[in-house]
């Protein structure tokens, strides 16, 4: 029997996000600590099998309550099934007959959960990853990542941009720009400019989560884009703003001008305050980061910080205080 085993990883916006999704410019780092990996094997049916994410039995009505409240609705089986979905419909699209074969799926995560570090969408590309290889399908690189989108965005209806699908497909450090000058078509998919640049023009990062206290991505992302659309100046500004922060990051980045790079990172925060209403527990991780001399922004969506930081005594103050607030602190993984 052909088993497929393919894993995709964690992610955490550097500089620039959320203007990923407004034709602006990003920065993300692969975070290869965590990851979602699927298994796919021949099967008489298509089968996928429901794993503890996608609990249905709860001790008491409070356990339920708690759960959604940490969870959100939905698990990881609308994924994969959107995922299947897409697949063909991008195959029937391009005229790629698939052979007559079913499979089971079967899929473990440890990607912690509605934290902006990007669990979904690392769980939609290891399934597509495994679906190329059992059918022998060649979807380009430059492609995935617009299709990994439109599993979440046009399928289930969830505000997303395409960064996080990007630095998943390509991993590494890279850098987006989603200007529409750059816009190109491949495969019938909308496509924009990603540029690999090498990892070891970062300074030492930290990336700090919050295990119990969590916000879905639809919630969060809900307000702006209607906002955006309706023209406020402030949203449309801030926007325009992200985009420069990521395009003078690359180049601190390649100077190697690391507190350059610091005060873009806290700068790219500040302004994310400025036109969204945070939670205070959210606010809090930043702050007391700072409060050890490091420098703090989301990594994504809410709920994960990533920054900075000096030396290694900074690293050990971050993870004491961090700690102490409820949050876990890792070094991430790139390479």
């Amino acid at each position: 029997m052909i088993i497929i085993r393919k894993r995709a990883y964690a992610r955490a916006g550097l500089l620039g996000n959320p203007s990923d999704g407004y034709h602006g410019k990003t920065i993300s780092i692969i975070v290869r600590n965590f990851w979602a990996e699927v298994v796919v094997y021949e099967w008489d049916s298509v089968d996928i099998v429901l794993t503890e994410d996608d609990r249905a039995r709860f001790s008491s009505i409070l356990d339920l309550v708690k759960d959604v409240k940490l969870h959100g609705y939905y698990g990881g089986i609308r994924l994969i099934k959107a995922t299947i979905k897409r697949f063909v419909d991008y195959c029937q699209a391009n005229q790629l007959t698939l052979p007559n074969r079913n499979f089971s799926v079967r899929y473990q995560t440890n990607i912690p959960r509605q934290v902006g570090l990007a669990g979904s969408s690392a769980l939609i590309v290891a399934t597509l990853r495994c679906l190329m290889e059992f059918y022998d399908v060649n979807i380009p690189l430059e492609a995935q990542p617009t299709l990994v989108l439109s599993v979440e965005k046009d399928e289930l209806g969830i505000g997303a941009g395409l960064q996080d699908r990007v630095i998943q497909v390509y991993e590494g450090l890279i850098y987006m720009d989603f200007d529409r000058a750059h816009e190109h078509l491949v495969g019938g998919l909308k496509c924009y400019q990603y540029d690999p640049m090498s990892p070891s023009l970062l300074p030492p990062l930290y990336i700090a989560y919050h295990n119990s206290l969590s916000e879905p991505t639809e919630v969060f992302h809900n307000d702006i884009r209607g906002r955006f659309d309706r023209g406020e100046a402030k949203v449309v500004d801030a926007m325009k703003h992200f985009a420069g922060l990521a395009a003078g990051g690359r180049e601190v980045l390649l100077q190697h001008d690391t507190k350059r790079l610091a005060r873009l990172i806290d700068e790219n925060f500040n302004t994310r305050q400025s036109i969204y209403n945070l939670a205070q527990w959210q606010i809090q991780m930043v702050e007391v980061a700072r409060q050890c001399g490091a420098s703090a922004k989301f990594a994504g969506s809410g709920g994960a910080v990533i920054g900075t930081y000096d030396d290694e005594a900074m690293y050990q103050e971050l993870c004491a205080t961090l700690t102490a607030i409820g949050s876990r602190v890792i070094k991430p993984q790139i390479q």
